[in-house]
């Protein structure tokens, strides 16, 4: 029944060639395709995972049927192998795009693709979205309608569909198009569930159905119709203020991607609003950093909030402008004294290169793993407790070689209700006796110097991927293109900066 290839699938397809409808569902690890199968087939059909290990090793097939009108629609979902996967996993992000490929096109010769389904985690859009979306654009051309599946959207005030309308128009400048959209929950309805999630839960599976059953019969993408005609709210980016004390603050250095929930961790360690935050597609931090002061305790803290490495497999620009970043603040850093503490934002979910790319390069490469490195993992606000998240994927993190002197399980969302104004206030508590413990006095060994780190770091990159300095160009490609995720156009552009 199923085939990392697709080819097994191909052939069950064909057999329903008339009177079913094949539906191809894509999208990276973590956001949610598996939970998607459930939602539409009404039952928990899909092997779904609440670790930060992708659970489709392979391409599934499933075979449900929609009410619709007079009839019964009956569906094939193709579940794919989740895009973006880090170095570790069972099936690399290279293995999968070549699955998804040899599917597309075996799919096409033998059967009919009634529908592709790009399915995307509600956070912001990169680069990466862009990117997943034309390789399956490249492949399709105009044959297949391709529609957006946002999901994560059970906290979205006041209205799911709201994602949409803030970002249908950075949607419409990364050069995407849909034939429709769906924005929706995927979250298990258990005893903890409400009435407001079970409505959300309901009305998802509707809009999901009707996209379906909309785009059974093959055609033509419609462009998106409102884009361009809305006006764009632009999000002015906020110049970081320089503190000046008497006394050095202690330094944190706070990094993670976009929409992992750095501004909010801000604003829940200072216990007011004192960085900006946004539910769109648009960033709220600066290209390079955002300062603040923020005291607690009797403790005053100086916390550098940082992107980072944004995505995966960054083009070469794109790399070099993020070492440059990291560059420029480790070296204002080492003016004002260095740094006491590395805090790394991550979001609950899978690991993926993004993730491992950003331990690498400040932990790794920018501290010489020197200065003490901590996680706080964000959006847990539905576990039972919230603890639990880590003892379930500790593990994993070792696997990948993630390795943290301490972590804090929390919520960084400030919301109204009871439950999770307490666990909130929890989350402050935790993330404050973490900083507090690894900023004392001896925790941090050293900083490195700032005048010759980038000279350093191209170093360091050769040294790590292979072992030693001595080793022939011919053999740092694989190893570039293998750990990195990088095309080999640009491993050679940057094996030349290196030697």
């Amino acid at each position: 029944m199923s085939s990392v290839g697709g080819k097994l699938c191909t052939s069950e397809a064909s057999n329903h060639k008339e009177e079913t409808c094949n539906v191809v569902i894509f999208g990276e690890t973590g956001a949610g395709k598996s939970s998607l199968i459930n939602l539409v087939a009404g039952t928990r059909t899909a092997l779904t995972s609440c670790t930060a290990v992708g659970c489709t090793t392979e391409t599934n097939v499933y075979d449900i049927s929609i009410p619709s009108q007079n009839e019964t629609l009956k569906v094939k979902l193709f579940d794919t192998v989740g895009l973006g996967k880090g170095f570790e996993g069972e099936v690399s992000d290279k293995d999968a795009r070549r699955a998804l490929k040899t599917l597309l096109r075996d799919l096409m010769k033998q059967t009919d693709i009634h529908l592709l389904m790009y399915c995307v985690r509600g956070a912001r859009a990169t680069k990466a979205l862009y990117r997943n979306y034309n390789l399956i654009r490249s492949e399709v051309k105009e044959r297949v309608p391709i529609v957006l599946v946002v999901t994560c959207l059970e906290d979205r005030e006041p209205e799911m569909e709201d994602w949409w309308r803030d970002n249908v128009r950075s949607i419409s400048d990364f050069g995407m198009t849909f034939a429709g959209h769906a924005c929706v929950t995927t979250a298990t309805i258990d005893r903890y569930a409400g009435d407001e999630l079970e409505r959300r839960h309901k009305q998802s599976y509707h809009a999901v159905s009707q996209l379906i059953e909309k785009c059974r019969s093959k055609g033509g993408q419609r462009p998106l119709s409102d884009a361009g005609e809305r006006q764009h709210d632009t999000i002015r980016q906020v110049s970081p203020k320089m503190a000046t004390s008497k006394n050095r603050h202690k330094t944190i250095v706070l990094f993670g991607e976009t929409g992992a929930g750095k501004s909010s961790l801000v604003n829940l360690m200072a216990g007011k609003e004192v960085a900006r935050t946004s539910p769109d597609t648009q960033r709220c931090t600066m290209p390079q950093w955002n300062e603040y002061t923020i005291d607690f305790d009797g403790d005053s803290y100086t916390v550098f909030e940082t992107i980072g490495l944004d995505e995966s497999q960054l083009e070469i620009k794109e790399y070099l402008e993020s070492v440059e970043n990291a560059y420029k603040l480790v070296r204002e850093l080492d003016r004002r004294g260095g740094i006491d503490l590395l805090l790394f934002c991550v979001r609950a979910g899978k690991i993926t290169t993004t993730l491992q790319g950003n331990y690498w390069l400040f932990h790794e490469f920018l501290c010489k793993k020197k200065v003490p490195i901590v996680l706080a993992v964000t959006n847990l606000e539905r576990e039972q407790r919230m603890e639990d998240w880590w003892q379930r994927n500790e593990g994993t993190f070792d696997k990948y070689q993630i390795k943290v002197a301490g972590h804090a399980c929390i919520t960084a969302a400030n919301r109204s209700d009871d439950r999770h104004k307490d666990l909130y206030e929890q989350s402050r508590i935790t993330i404050r006796n973490l900083v507090q413990t690894f900023t004392a006095d001896g925790q941090k060994q050293a900083c490195m110097r700032g005048h010759s780190l980038l000279v350093s770091l191209m170093h360091k990159l050769k040294e790590l991927l292979i072992g030693g300095l001595s080793v022939r160009r011919k053999d740092l490609v694989p190893h570039l293109t293998k750990r990195c995720g990088m095309s080999p156009e640009v491993a050679k552009q940057l094996i030349d900066m290196i030697e």
